[in-house]
Order: C-alpha cells, then sequence, then structure tokens
C-alpha cells in the first residue's frame, strides 16, 4: 500500500486510471485520441481529461502497483500452483523504422562479420534505444504468462526480473523450456527445483553444476523425448505473435517506466 500523497485530489479513482489506461492498451489509440473519445463518452460517464492526464499515468506509482496486484490476482483466480513452463524473450520497438525481428536477424549478420575485422576504439558512440526487451514466462497449461521481466538493456535483465517475479506469484515450476540463448549452466541453476529443457551450444562443456551435468547427460542419452519437450517452448514464440497482432509491435512511451507499465497492461490482457 502505498502512502496518500499531497496536493490536489486526482481527477480520477485507481480504478478509473487503472480501467483507462488498459483500454487505451486494448484499442492501441494515442493519448490525443484517447481523450477525445473520453470527451465524446463523457456525456454518460463524467471523465473528461487531457491527453497529458493520460500519458502521466503511465507513471502513476499507484497505477503499476494495481496492475501488477492484478496480474497476481487472476493467476490466483485461475488457481495455478504448479506449472510446466517455457520461457522466451521477445522486443518492442520503440520507433516505427525498426522491427523487432529483422533487426536481430541483421545484427547476427554484423557480429559474424565483426570477427573478421578489427575492432576500432575510436568508435564509442551513443546509441539511441530502439527496442525494450521483455522476458515472459508461460504457464503450458492455460498459455497464461505468470512472470514478466522488461528492460532497456538486454534481455538478460529481463530475464532475471521475472525470476525475481516468480517469488511474489508463488507458484512451483516442474519444468521449463528455454531458448538457445540461456543455454548456460547460471541460467539453468536459477530453476533450482526444476527440470530445465536446454539446446546446448556447440562449445559447451560439462563445467558447472550437477543439474547442468544431467541436464547434458539428458540430451545424449534421451534425446528424442528430450527434443519432445523442448520443442514445446513454441508455444511462447506463438502467443508472443498473437499478442503482437493485437496490440502492434510498437511501444509508443518513450520513459523507461512508461514502457514498462504499457507492456504490463498487455501481459495482464493476455492472461
Amino acid at each position: 500500500k502505498l502512502p496518500k500523497r499531497r496536493g490536489r485530489t486526482p481527477k480520477l479513482s485507481l480504478k478509473q486510471k487503472v480501467t483507462l489506461l488498459m483500454l487505451k492498451r486494448l484499442f492501441g489509440k494515442s493519448n490525443r485520441n484517447m481523450s477525445c473519445m473520453l470527451a465524446v463518452f463523457s456525456v454518460l460517464s463524467d471523465i473528461d481529461v487531457s491527453y497529458k492526464i493520460i500519458e502521466h499515468l503511465y507513471s502513476d506509482p499507484d497505477v503499476e502497483l494495481a496492475i501488477y496486484n492484478l496480474h497476481i490476482l487472476i493467476l490466483k483466480k485461475k488457481g495455478i500452483k504448479n506449472a510446466d513452463t517455457s520461457g522466451d524473450g521477445t522486443g518492442y520497438s520503440l520507433t516505427i523504422r525498426k522491427h523487432y525481428a529483422s533487426v536481430v536477424e541483421k545484427r547476427k549478420d554484423k557480429a559474424k562479420a565483426a570477427q573478421k575485422e578489427p575492432k576500432n576504439k575510436n568508435s564509442k558512440k551513443k546509441k539511441k534505444k530502439i527496442f525494450a526487451y521483455s522476458f515472459k514466462l508461460l504457464d503450458l497449461k492455460t498459455h497464461m504468462y505468470l512472470a514478466y521481466g522488461t528492460s532497456m538493456k538486454s534481455e538478460k535483465d529481463a530475464f532475471d526480473k521475472a525470476m525475481n517475479m516468480i517469488s511474489d506469484v508463488k507458484i512451483s515450476i516442474y519444468s521449463a523450456r528455454l531458448d538457445r540463448y540461456y543455454s548456460y549452466p547460471s541460467y539453468v541453476d536459477r530453476f533450482s527445483g526444476a527440470k530445465v529443457y536446454i539446446i546446448p551450444k556447440k562449445n559447451s562443456t560439462l563445467k558447472g553444476s550437477w543439474k547442468w551435468k544431467r541436464i547434458m547427460k539428458s540430451f545424449v542419452i534421451d534425446t528424442i523425448p528430450y527434443l519432445a519437450e523442448y520443442y514445446r517452448r513454441n508455444n511462447s514464440e506463438s502467443e508472443f505473435s498473437v499478442d503482437k497482432r493485437w496490440f502492434g509491435w510498437k511501444i509508443e512511451q518513450r520513459k523507461d517506466d512508461r514502457i514498462e507499465t504499457a507492456i504490463a497492461c498487455g501481459n495482464v490482457w493476455h492472461n
């Protein structure tokens, strides 16, 4: 519970703020268009606010906490106590000129070319943020997101935030399927009591925890059943595709906290 703040009494109640933000995410309208819609329906609802107030809702700590709690309450109402999961990361474009999938492919090509060229130490330039990274842990039975994390830095940072959220959700993880990006002992060990399915990289070794060694053994000895379980990870990619067709692949907000709130609204709608 957040303490009461000084200042003018807000025009909107917390319920109205959350509802307004959730509807804006659902309709995919800009702040101005949403405020115009409210002006039209103010005859029925008595809600008439400017586009600036709508944008500021993304930074309202009460709204952020309410959306977070709403996510947890939905999972509790569904009665999920343990889950077989799939985890994967994706990106949301912050500019209309860049699409996440195509840019990631170009980066891979550039990385291969960079290995053959000498590094230029004088080419340090501050890059403009073009993507928000998001990692989501999916329940394979209900196809609901159990936990999520958002980062402006990297997919790894988003993964760490999602794993920290698991403790709040209080759901036991039976098994997890992760992309090859997470094929390292440090990621596997985060799922302490769960069976983890990953595809080892070419340079993978047996160095690591006993959990990592058992996964490598299972991959070699029971390859076909192992791969059958691993490829259930495709459910994560399918759900990402559904979400982006529904809400779009672009986030219009610019500040970090507002971007996180926008993505969290989409996650709640998904569930």
